[in-house]
């Protein structure tokens, strides 16, 4: 019978996740802890302000235990609230996208804070081997207990109940000052893997595996004269911005998109393949060699005109330019155009156009009654947000400006620093063949609501439902800085249910529409249209006015509003009305 070599046990015992736990000894003091939230924003420990205690539990979306687990713990977040308890879920999964953490969180109906651990740094400083393996940090961020949660769950099974509540003991003995009577426990579940080190040298280049990428999903908005902060449009541009590339592609931020994959495909879609991400990353991180920059692919074309619509046929100038200031909240703003409309006024072409595009957040048009004031939730036309799209029907749909109206603009314009001025133009391109459907849109919103204050996952909701066979066109949804996610389901007469877009990490800056393509999206009559969003009013939100402040309706960004627009057109129309190409007014009153 042979014996077991005992140096192998003790080698194989020092590599076992329970072994090495041990490189971080339970009392340790933590510095400090940086990870990214679910807005992509860079934060500490200290973020969390000052709790008597701190619960990090680690997390990926592909390990089970941890889908088992996130319901008890946030019921223990929710107990432990008012002992000043901070819980916060870190998730170290490498294939794991800022979106995905996201959409778990909002999927498993987690309020409190979900941050990724980018590089590793977090596992490392707290001696974690597995998932959900979870930490308990002191008022003075020392290292207190590291361990499982209880002993319920295991990878191979379960039993009816816990009978150790290792987490919530270790939290009563702490919060009641006494020492832990178990200060570490063994933790079944899913092994972690640290994110490698970048390689030092790359033989990717430029010129044969950047360029291509590059010119696929960066160069329509990072070349000159755009709103983009700066051209990718050569070797010298692109390689002296590769740190700024690669962390805006590994947190997920560019191309910005924010529709989770799982729900709904839509033809603007922006997103990367794994294999394009992993090569823009390999190439920023690495040597970044330019290759034969005589064979790198030539720069997309771009239209020769200012306009993304072609030339318009008809541009409205605001009258004035608008002035600046160098610093500061700057409030809404509203332009009313010196044009008047005397004649229903067809347009399948849409543009709103600043002089000084960097200045403008986003702007909201609508056609005004003459004599009112600006509703942009009624005579609703478009939008502008850097990135978003413009108005480019061309096939038989079309939208109408009333007559007796003018046009009028919503800006949310903001500082750079130095005083600004600028001018808004508006340009419509009228059809060239007969508009056949009017393009119209429901907005599902809600204005009844207060945010308590602290409230991190606050949800407001509203309905609307089709009044006739409808093609769906976009969705939109408006919020403004406590927006945290937001979700468009469809409830179909039948009962069926479909989830139309996830928002799982909504992002004031980058409000656009998503388009789905052309008579693929049908609603029946009586189809119930639900728009659901959640609200973030903690001290966690780093856009946050006033987390005391209880939130209420309203249209200035310090307020807040829920809006879920949706674009249709109506199946059972057949208009068929000739325009003047020069006006865009009907030459025929067309046939319903």
């Amino acid at each position: 019978m042979c014996r077991p070599n005992r140096l192998l046990l003790v080698a194989l015992m020092a590599l076992a996740p329970w072994a090495l736990s041990a490189a971080v000894p339970i009392g340790t003091p933590i510095a400090s802890l940086g990870f990214k939230d679910i807005r992509a924003v860079s934060r500490s420990l200290d973020d969390f302000g000052k709790p008597r205690a701190t619960v990090l539990v680690f997390t990926t979306t592909g390990c089970p235990l941890v889908q088992r687990y996130l319901p008890r713990l946030e019921a223990l977040s929710r107990a432990q609230a008012s002992n000043e308890v901070q819980f916060a879920a870190v998730n170290v999964g490498p294939d794991d996208t800022i979106a995905d953490m996201a959409l778990q969180a909002l999927e498993q109906h987690v309020t409190f804070p979900f941050v990724k651990d980018t590089d590793g740094s977090v596992v490392r400083a707290l001696g974690v081997q597995r998932t959900p393996e979870v930490v308990i940090l002191d008022a003075s961020h020392r290292l207190r207990y590291r361990g499982r949660i209880d002993d319920q769950f295991r990878p191979g099974g379960a039993k009816p109940a816990a009978t150790r509540d290792d987490l919530a003991k270790a939290l009563e003995d702490l919060l009641a000052g006494r020492e832990l009577a178990t200060k570490e426990t063994p933790v079944d579940g899913c092994a972690i893997t640290v994110p490698a080190p970048a390689p030092e040298k790359s033989t990717l280049t430029y010129a044969r595996d950047i360029a291509p990428i590059l010119n696929r999903h960066c160069v329509e908005c990072h070349r000159p004269g755009t709103e983009a902060p700066f051209a990718l449009t050569t070797f010298e541009k692109a390689a002296a911005k590769a740190s700024s590339i690669a962390e805006a592609v590994a947190d997920g931020q560019m191309p910005p998109w924010y529709a989770h994959a799982s729900h709904g495909k839509f033809v603007n879609e922006r997103r990367l393949t794994p294999s394009e991400r992993a090569t823009l990353l390999e190439w920023c991180r690495a040597d970044r060699q330019p290759g034969d920059l005589a064979k790198a692919p030539p720069l997309p074309e771009f239209p020769a005109t200012k306009w993304r619509i072609g030339e318009p046929d008809l541009v409205v100038m605001a009258l004035t330019s608008e002035t600046l200031p160098a610093t500061g909240y700057i409030e809404y703003r509203y332009i009313l155009f010196p044009y008047a409309f005397t004649s229903d006024t067809w347009v399948d072409g849409v543009e709103i156009l600043p002089s000084n595009p960097r200045v403008v957040h986003h702007a909201n048009l609508a056609s005004v009654p003459v004599g009112k004031k600006f509703e942009h939730s009624r005579n609703f036309i478009t939008g502008r947000v850097p990135g978003g799209n413009v108005v480019d029907l061309r096939d038989g749909r079309a939208i109408l400006i009333p007559k007796n109206s003018v046009l009028g603009l919503q800006v949310h314009y903001v500082t750079t620093g130095k005083r600004e001025t600028d001018r808004i133009s508006i340009g419509l391109r009228f059809p060239k063949a007969p508009v056949k459907k009017q393009v119209r849109y429901k907005i599902v919103d809600n204005g009844r609501f207060a945010v308590p204050p602290g409230a991190a996952s606050h949800e407001v909701a509203g309905t609307k439902e089709m009044e006739c066979d409808a093609t769906g066109i976009a969705l939109f949804t408006h919020m403004h800085l406590r927006g945290r996610d937001s979700t468009f389901v469809a409830h179909y007469p039948g009962g069926r249910e479909e989830t139309l877009l996830v928002m799982p990490n909504y992002n004031f800056s980058w409000q656009m529409s998503y388009l789905w393509e052309a008579n693929a999206q049908k609603f029946p009559k009586g189809t119930k249209l639900e728009c659901r969003s959640h609200f973030d009013n903690s001290r966690f939100n780093p856009y946050n006015p006033d987390p005391a402040a209880t939130v209420r309706y309203g249209q200035q960004t310090h307020e807040e509003m829920m809006q879920g627009f949706f674009f249709y057109t109506a199946d059972d129309e057949a208009l068929n009305i000739a325009v003047d190409p020069k006006t865009g007014h009907a030459l025929q009153s067309g046939v319903r």
